[in-house]
C-alpha cells in the first residue's frame, strides 16, 4: 500500500474531510492504509489552515467506526474461513489476522479498546470480535472509546509537527506503544484509587 501513499495524500488534499472519512473507513475495514498517513497529513492540513481539528476528528471517527462495523459484520457473517479464503484479494494477510486473533483470544473484548492504539492489530481486531459474535453494543462502545484518543492524538501530533508531519510515518508504531503504556498506567491508577475510595467508604459505614 506504500506505493499508493501519494495517491492517498492527493485524495485528502482534494476532498478534505470526505477523503479522511473514506480512508479511515477503509483502514478499519482491514485494508492496510496507515492511519498515521491519513491523520498525520490531516493534522498538517489543520496546521496550514485547510481543515479544522473538530472537522478532521469527526471525519476520522465516523470513517473509523463505519469501517470497524463493516469488518465486524464480515467476521460475524462470514467467519474465519471466509476471511482466509477471500481476504488476500483485499490485501488482508492471514498472518495479520492471526496476530489480531491471538490478541483477542488473550484479552477478550478489552482488546477491542486497547488495540485501537496498536500497530497492525488496530486494523484487524474487528474481525476476531466478529468471529466470536461478541455483543455488538459493547463492541461499538469499546471501539469508540479506543478510537477517539488515538484519532485525536495523531491529529494533534500532525498539527504540532507541521511541515515535518511525515516523521510520524517512521516513529508512529513506537509512539503508539508508548501511548498504550501510558493509558494502561493511567487506567490502573484510576482503578486503584476507585477501589481505595470504595474501601474507605465501606469502612466508614461499618464504624458508624
Amino acid at each position: 500500500m506504500e506505493s499508493f501513499s501519494g495517491v492517498f495524500l492527493q485524495f485528502i488534499a482534494d476532498w478534505g474531510y470526505v477523503a479522511v472519512a473514506v480512508l479511515m473507513a477503509a483502514e478499519n475495514a482491514c485494508i492496510p492504509i496507515p492511519s498515521e498517513l491519513i491523520l498525520g497529513f490531516a493534522g498538517f492540513l489543520i496546521f496550514s489552515g485547510d481543515m479544522t481539528f473538530m472537522g478532521a476528528l469527526t471525519a476520522g471517527m465516523v470513517g473509523g467506526i463505519v469501517g470497524s462495523v463493516f469488518a465486524y459484520a464480515v467476521g460475524h457473517k462470514g467467519g474465519r474461513s471466509f476471511v482466509d479464503k477471500y481476504g488476500k484479494y483485499f490485501f488482508v494477510k492471514k498472518s495479520h489476522v492471526d496476530i489480531a486473533q491471538n490478541w483477542f483470544d488473550k484479552y477478550g473484548l478489552k482488546a477491542v479498546f486497547f488495540s485501537r492504539m496498536l500497530p497492525v492489530i488496530r486494523t484487524f481486531i474487528s474481525l476476531p470480535a466478529g468471529f466470536a459474535h461478541v455483543d455488538f453494543k459493547r463492541f461499538f462502545i469499546y471501539t469508540i472509546a479506543g478510537s477517539l484518543p488515538w484519532t485525536a492524538l495523531i491529529l494533534a501530533a500532525g498539527m504540532m509537527l507541521g511541515k515535518s508531519w511525515e516523521v510520524m510515518l517512521a516513529v508512529g508504531h513506537q509512539a503508539s506503544l508508548i501511548f498504550v503504556g501510558i493509558c494502561a498506567v493511567v487506567i490502573g491508577v484510576l482503578y486503584l484509587r476507585h477501589r481505595r475510595a470504595k474501601a474507605q467508604a465501606q469502612a466508614s459505614t461499618q464504624v458508624e
